[in-house]
């Protein structure tokens, strides 16, 4: 997930505030990070809103493109 370390440094937030922010732990938050886990939808949908950017973006740190 690309995206979620790049909006989370943009936003100068460490990963224990954006963990506690969204009820989840820290260690989870660097396993979604690095690849070792991926978050369930409902957490996708939360991220999503909780950085308003979109779904694509949080996976693959660019927006969803129309061809």
């Amino acid at each position: 997930m690309k995206g979620l370390r790049e909006i989370r440094k943009k936003r100068k937030l460490n990963q224990q505030k954006v963990a506690l922010d969204l009820n989840i732990s820290r260690e989870s938050i660097s396993f979604y990070e690095n690849g070792k886990k991926e978050p369930s939808l409902a957490l996708l949908i939360a991220m999503s809103k909780y950085f308003n950017v979109s779904i694509d973006y949080l996976i693959t740190g660019k927006d969803f493109e129309k061809k």
